[in-house]
């Protein structure tokens, strides 16, 4: 109840509806240009604000999917199928509101089991040491792989990549240089901010004024925000279904709330009855993909708090800023440092009431902002990376950095590759060096500690498991098609 705190998930929540309301500009690339701001703020009230903005643009990108049927946030995509379908048909108020209560039921729904989940493993927290992390973050790396969309060749290539920048600087054991070349700049290593403001941010900026984005115009008054009781009773069902996927789909790395929104989608198709009305207007179908959306980036905070894996990129972008703040998340956090975890759980309960009290009076604003067009935003935007990149270390290398890696971002999503990989490994590596050098360091039989100890065994094995599985899954589609750009 902190009032420093309450205000940053009110700031949160608004941020995170404004960005997800403005198509091409996206959570991932709002965090990354606001990493700057958390350096001022303390661990819990920083994570407060940025994990608000990120279930603050699911229901923002649900209003231009409805609406206009654009949709804001790659995770509203289906919401358009059936929320734009009822606005035509002159519903667009229950829809909007459908989705602002979907929105709350979701995210509190994966709360509660949050909370419940959280004495069980604070149990398992006092097991880990050097070995279990080493494994922890070995499982990562591999689960970041699990993410890519594309060639897992490309994935790997780009890990590859986030390793290397990782290594530059200083080493953490015996303080030589490591590919400095001589550049006193380069001796405290490549700042994460200033890279990832430039791979998410500045390139973001660079491929929407490629593509001319433009908003289009949206006219009338939106009227009955309120659903009807048969629009409830057609919706709890999907509600129980969307949360419970969504639940379960945000643990798992390469989830997330995209995939959890496709899955309820299908699920509420399969189960709803009458799925040839699908996509007509149907009231399940932004019920179930919109409480999914937001209970996977609530539950998406169990790996990351407790594991200290990030699922997706927007949560490696949370594990950097815990980092930046001196918080190393992972089994021990728990019990180590309990005021931040539960600081962090009852901020999420806070930021569900104020995205649903927010959104109903404001929706007429946000449908003024739809007219915003992108080349009076991406100016203001590339001003805000370059002070936020330059207001964190006083350090103008930075800026070269944040400007090179925004180019190099650029192109290679140009050339299709994901930048998730990269980013995770940069993150990671670091930790994972540390934790193995460590059990190197403490163990008499030198690697075999890592096969002694129980959970690393245990992480070690399947983490080995899922890149043969990798390794040997078969895409028949994939060689049908063209080849493209490697």
């Amino acid at each position: 109840m902190n009032p420093g705190h309450l205000y940053l998930c009110f700031i949160g929540t608004l941020i995170g509806t404004l960005i997800g309301v403005l198509p091409g500009i996206g959570p991932l690339a709002t965090l990354s240009l606001l990493l700057p701001i958390t350096l001022t703020l303390d661990p819990v009230g920083s994570i407060a604000m940025l994990a608000a903005i990120f279930y603050g643009a699911m229901y923002g990108g649900a209003i231009t999917s409805i609406l206009i049927n654009i949709p804001g946030e790659a995770a509203s995509v289906v919401t358009t199928l059936d929320g734009h379908a009822m606005a035509r048909q002159g519903r667009a108020g229950a829809a909007l509101g459908m989705a602002a209560f979907s929105s709350f039921i979701g995210g509190t729904f994966a709360l509660l089991l949050l909370t419940f989940f959280s004495p069980w493993l604070a149990a398992v927290a006092i097991r880990f040491g050097p070995p279990e992390y080493a494994g922890l973050m070995m499982l990562g790396l591999v689960c970041t792989l699990l993410m890519i969309q594309g060639s897992p060749l490309r994935g790997l290539a780009m890990m590859a990549l986030g390793f290397l920048l990782a290594s530059i600087g200083i080493d953490i054991v015996n303080g030589t240089e490591r590919f400095t070349f001589g550049s006193i700049n380069l001796t405290a290593g490549i700042d994460l901010l200033a890279v990832v403001i430039g791979l998410f941010g500045v390139s973001e900026i660079l491929l929407n004024v490629e593509e001319n984005l433009r908003s289009k115009a949206v006219t009338g008054r939106i009227r009955n925000l309120m659903p009807t009781r048969a629009d409830w009773r057609a919706a709890l069902p999907a509600h129980l279904r969307g949360s419970s996927l969504g639940f379960v789909l945000g643990i798992i790395p390469g989830g997330g709330p995209i995939t959890a929104s496709f899955m309820a989608y299908a699920a509420e198709k399969r189960f709803a009855g009458r799925s040839h009305e699908f996509g007509s207007g149907r009231i399940e179908g932004v019920a179930g993909p919109e409480s999914s959306n937001n209970s996977a980036v609530v539950s998406g905070m169990i790996p990351l708090l407790s594991l200290g894996i990030p699922g997706n990129a927007v949560t490696a972008l949370l594990l950097g800023a815990l980092i930046i703040q001196g918080v190393q998340p992972g089994p021990m956090l728990i019990t180590q440092q309990p005021d931040i975890f539960w600081g962090v759980v009852a901020s999420l309960f806070v930021g569900n009431v104020f995205l649903l009290i927010l959104n109903i009076p404001m929706l007429g604003l946000w449908v003024q902002l739809l007219r915003v067009p992108y080349a009076v935003l991406f100016p203001l935007i590339l001003l805000l990376a370059l002070v936020g990149t330059f207001a964190a270390n006083k350090n103008l290398f930075d800026l070269w950095v944040m400007l090179g890696f925004g180019v190099g971002g650029y192109v290679l999503r140009k050339l299709q590759y994901e930048m998730t990989p990269l980013v995770l490994a940069f993150v990671l590596a670091p930790l994972f060096e540390q934790s193995v050098r460590q059990a190197l360091v403490m163990s008499p039989h030198g690697a075999l500690i890592f096969l002694q100890r129980p959970v690393s065994f245990v992480l070690i094995a399947l983490s080995l498991a899922l890149a043969v599985a990798m390794a040997f899954r078969r895409r028949p589609v994939a060689a049908k098609e063209s080849p493209g750009p490697i």
